[in-house]
């Protein structure tokens, strides 16, 4: 049991950590896609600049879900 419930907390540094990195990375890309489609007139955003960043935030994404994939099967095997 790794607490992936709102009242467990995790036991792990390792899950609390990617979980921090899952959450952050979730909240930095709605960001940067709200910055792609700007609902009021100004100057058009950096569509590359935009564009690596939302790549960015899919790869670190990937990277924690992994990392929680990995932790959880290695806990669960023990």
């Amino acid at each position: 049991n790794v607490g992936f419930f709102p009242w467990q907390k995790p036991r792990s540094e390792l899950v609390r950590t990617s979980l921090r990195l899952l959450t952050s990375s979730a909240y930095r890309l709605q960001s940067e896609c709200r910055k792609a489609l700007p609902a009021e007139p100004g100057p058009a955003p950096d569509i590359q600049l935009v564009t690596q960043q939302v790549i960015q935030c899919a790869y670190d994404i990937a990277k924690a879900a992994k990392q929680l994939v990995t932790i959880t099967t290695k806990e669960n095997n023990n």
